[in-house]
């Protein structure tokens, strides 16, 4: 990727704004002691060396607050400027989102090739989050509904044909001083993006299918893009279906700690943006109402039509979307309604299309609904990224850096975030 300087100037605050902030803290560390929170920033997702990624540290005082940062107020007052405690959590969730993808095996030469490169015990350290807190309890696979013909059976290779593949984990946090700093104890799902043929052809599958009635709804309003809900219900013989996955692990930990205060935390780049959308929806439609439920996704796709967004909001699921106004897929699939007001009967209007054309696109299966609250950002505000085609868009890392930058919407990038491409090593990082 090419680094252009210049291509907007970073928001400085004044020296004097800046000293005020940092004598602020440290009379707050001398009187009352920091609690410090280890970020580990973002490196390339199929680096080798992802153990090596540097790490920053700051105060926190996130235990006081956690359910408004776990979406309960609907993050109001800390999108815009985004608060700092806020930021420090999206990146490190980012950092989870990450380490799906270095534990996926992408070589298909590989004996392991779609599965999970490292043990489950040591899955995390492997990764760069050794020290998190986190310890990994499950491991998940999804399977792809799609149905090739015998011919191409016998004839592809098998790793185009792998249908049920590692698609992400379930860690939950089990350290007394994370615990503490976190306010609760803390369960994270998280999951990769798009990386088998199967997968791609799911994807393409984009017209709305109505959501099976054990996903906590009995009538046909709320629809979901055909292969995400294929992805998250298919099973095999062998292999059970990603969603009785998750919710046996879900319940089997919310069981074991039942006296504590607990949150799910899902996460997930691209297609595991949209399985997290899935999964939440159905945690909370479905399993114990006392969980507070959470989805902090990046550069996801549209998962489903206006009365699915409706039911979201009514269970209570709480999305925190990050999207980069530059990433074509998160402008993906199909056309987006224009109003909140689809779900409560009044008329839908779809964006961007000539009047006389848009009834005949609101009978089809092809009109989305974003979901969630939305952190958005720019590419084009960074001034350590050219005009990044498709690809550097919707890299991760890309988000990552956005998020470590971003101020607000009037300073949309400080000057305190700077890139760093090692030449020597095929990675990038984002420092604070």
């Amino acid at each position: 990727m090419r680094l252009a300087i210049g291509v907007v100037r970073p928001c400085n605050p004044p020296l004097s704004k800046r000293m005020a902030i940092e004598h602020s803290a440290t009379n707050h560390v001398a009187k009352h002691g920091a609690k410090r929170l280890r970020l580990t920033n973002s490196c390339n997702s199929l680096a080798s060396d992802s153990g090596k990624c540097r790490t920053a540290t700051r105060i926190s005082k996130l235990g006081d607050r956690w359910k408004e940062y776990q979406g309960i107020k609907n993050w109001e007052g800390l999108l815009d400027p985004l608060d700092d405690d806020l930021r420090s959590e999206i990146l490190r969730y980012g950092q989870f989102a990450e380490a799906a993808y270095r534990c996926f095996d992408f070589d298909t030469s590989s004996q392991t090739y779609a599965r999970s490169r490292f043990p489950r015990n040591s899955m995390l350290a492997q990764c760069g989050l050794g020290e998190s807190g986190y310890r990994v309890t499950k491991n998940l696979r999804a399977t792809c509904g799609v149905q090739l013909p015998r011919w191409v059976n016998d004839k592809a290779s098998s790793w185009i044909s792998a249908n049920s593949n590692w698609i992400g984990y379930v860690a939950v946090c089990n350290d007394k001083d994370e615990i503490a700093r976190l306010g609760r104890r803390d369960v994270v799902i998280a999951f990769r993006g798009t990386a088998t043929c199967l997968e791609w052809i799911e994807n393409l599958r984009a017209t709305l299918t109505c959501l099976p009635h054990d996903m906590g709804h009995q009538t046909r309003e709320p629809m979901v893009e055909s292969g995400f809900l294929s992805m998250y219900t298919s099973s095999t013989a062998n292999c059970p279906s990603l969603r009785d996955m998750v919710k046996e692990e879900i319940a089997k930990i919310s069981n074991m700690y039942s006296d504590e205060p607990l949150s799910v935390t899902i996460t997930g780049h691209s297609l595991g943006a949209a399985l997290a959308t899935l999964t939440a929806y159905d945690l909370t439609a479905t399993c114990d109402p006392r969980l507070l439920v959470t989805v902090v996704s990046f550069g996801g796709p549209r998962v489903g039509n206006g009365s699915f967004r409706c039911q979201l909001e009514k269970s209570g699921t709480r999305i925190l979307r990050i999207v980069n106004s530059d990433d074509l897929i998160t402008k993906m699939p199909g056309f987006v309604v224009d109003s909140h007001d689809v779900a409560n009967k009044r008329d839908v209007h779809v964006g961007g299309l000539p009047s006389w054309l848009q009834k005949r696109v609101e009978d089809t299966q092809w009109v989305y609904a974003d979901v969630g609250k939305e952190l958005r950002l720019s590419s084009s505000h960074s001034p350590y990224l050219s005009n990044g085609n498709l690809a550097t868009c919707h890299d991760l890392k890309t988000y990552l850096h956005l998020v470590n930058g971003f101020v607000s919407s009037t300073c949309p990038f400080r000057a305190t975030a700077r890139r760093v491409l090692s030449s020597t090593q095929s990675k990038e990082q984002v420092y604070a």
